[in-house]
């Protein structure tokens, strides 16, 4: 697709990025002019020396990425080894995995309005409901399991679009709103379960197998990982070869070939783990499938680049012509609809809805993953993927402590503390990037 110049015409694809600084006053200073050059095909020309030199800059200008969040988990996993040898074993991963994917599903969504610069403080209450309904439905009334899940799960959308439509029609403070919500919902919840409060799942229903279904033959594991790692590849290098030849930033194919080999450590290395205890679990295929779609929808996408938009500048993306109202709405129902699927996994994994489903320190734990794994409060800033590592870090901070007989109380101090040094380092990030003139 071609781009009008006003002067010369319409521009041939690519000439964007090869036009010459042309002097008004002096047009023809223009054939001793250098033309703009991407600095991403610098980077790359130079090889090993130039991705070095990037990282300095990224590193100067506090573009730190998933970096920090890698390391620390590295740092905690290895701390927790030493205390303790069965915290690296089969089991016990197999176990934090399960934990995961509640608060990771949660997370996902959560993901979506915080890229917007606001919060969510109704996901808790909402996971609660929407187990209720599951449990009502199923148990007590006798509904085929997979319509109390597509009901579960509507409803969630549907309490999404009431908080989204308070905030961006009304102007009500989103954090009013979803903390009216918190409460109105864990009422709701409460009165759906009525005077018996805890209502038993069938262990060999739907929900019931989320968290206890595992692919007992290996080849699943093994198949699934050689699969990531075959696509990832065929897809980047495919891309590659596109962007080559429309003249655009590529990637070359020894930097493919590393990442392919990074990635295939992340996957087979976890499969030789989870094929040492059971199997590979149902919940961690669906947490991934799930954090695969997502990324796509945020980064592939008209409406994924207009969340972005809208958490750098809600003035800007109105006058860009980005329907803001929609776009608000569509975020706030997309973190409820996770926060009732998450809800669908925290009740298989206690095998029951109760009164306590959504409460205690879920809330806390779900902004935590979202914030710890990079995501920014001020928006702007994020990727599904956050939840992965967020929610790894603050469920193996509690199962390590959990080793080694730590008291709830001091779990929750340490947690906390991880958070706020999380939020102090994405203050300072910020800073730093206005100082470098790239926020």
């Amino acid at each position: 697709m071609s781009t009008q110049n006003p002067a010369t015409g319409p521009l041939d694809k690519g000439s964007v990025d090869r036009q010459e600084h042309i002097d008004p006053v002096n047009p023809a200073a223009a054939h001793d002019a250098i033309p703009a050059v991407d600095p991403r095909l610098l980077v790359r020309e130079e090889g090993l020396a130039g991705y070095v030199g990037e990282f300095k800059r990224k590193m100067k200008a506090g573009d730190l990425g998933s970096l920090p969040v890698v390391i620390g988990l590295i740092v905690i996993w290895s701390i927790f080894q030493g205390l303790n040898s069965n915290f690296l074993s089969p089991e016990n991963l197999t176990n934090i995995a399960i934990t995961m994917t509640g608060t990771g599903m949660i997370a996902i969504g959560i993901i979506f309005v915080l890229l917007l610069g606001e919060i969510d403080l109704s996901v808790g209450s909402v996971s609660g409901v929407s187990g209720a309904v599951v449990a009502v439905l199923a148990v007590t009334h006798g509904v085929n399991e997979w319509l109390a899940i597509l009901a579960a799960v509507a409803g969630g959308a549907l309490i999404g679009c009431i908080h989204g439509f308070f905030f961006a029609k009304i102007g009500a403070p989103a954090f009013a709103v979803t903390l009216s919500g918190l409460l109105f919902w864990l009422g709701a919840m409460l009165q759906i379960l009525g005077s018996n409060g805890t209502i038993n799942i069938d262990s060999d229903g739907v929900v019931g197998k989320l968290t206890t279904y595992f692919f007992s033959d290996v080849a699943v594991a093994y198949g699934l990982a050689a699969l990531a790692v075959a696509g990832y590849f065929i897809a980047a290098f495919l891309d590659a070869r596109r962007r080559e030849a429309a003249g655009m930033p590529s990637r070359p194919l020894a930097e493919i070939l590393l990442r392919t080999g990074l990635l295939a450590l992340c996957t087979f290395g976890p499969a030789v783990l989870f094929n040492q205890y059971k199997g590979l679990l149902l919940a961690v295929v669906l947490f991934l499938l799930a954090l695969v779609v997502t990324d796509f929808l945020l980064r592939r996408t008209t409406f994924g680049r207009n969340v972005f938009a809208l958490g750098g500048s809600v003035e800007a993306s109105r006058r860009a012509g980005i329907n803001v109202t929609r776009i608000r709405i569509t975020v706030f129902a997309i973190s409820s609809t996770f926060a009732a699927i998450g809800g669908l996994f925290w009740a298989s994994k206690i095998a029951a809805a109760n009164q306590s489903a959504g409460a205690g320190d879920l809330l806390m734990n779900v902004i935590a993953a979202a914030v710890i794994g990079g995501t920014s409060l001020f928006g702007g800033r994020g990727r599904t993927w956050n939840a992965l590592l967020g929610v790894m870090v603050i469920v193996s901070i509690q199962y390590g402590l959990a080793l080694e007989g730590i008291a709830t109380p001091i779990q929750y101090m340490i947690t906390g503390a991880v958070l706020l040094a999380t939020v102090v380092i994405d203050s300072v990030t910020r800073k730093t990037q206005k100082t470098a003139g790239r926020a």
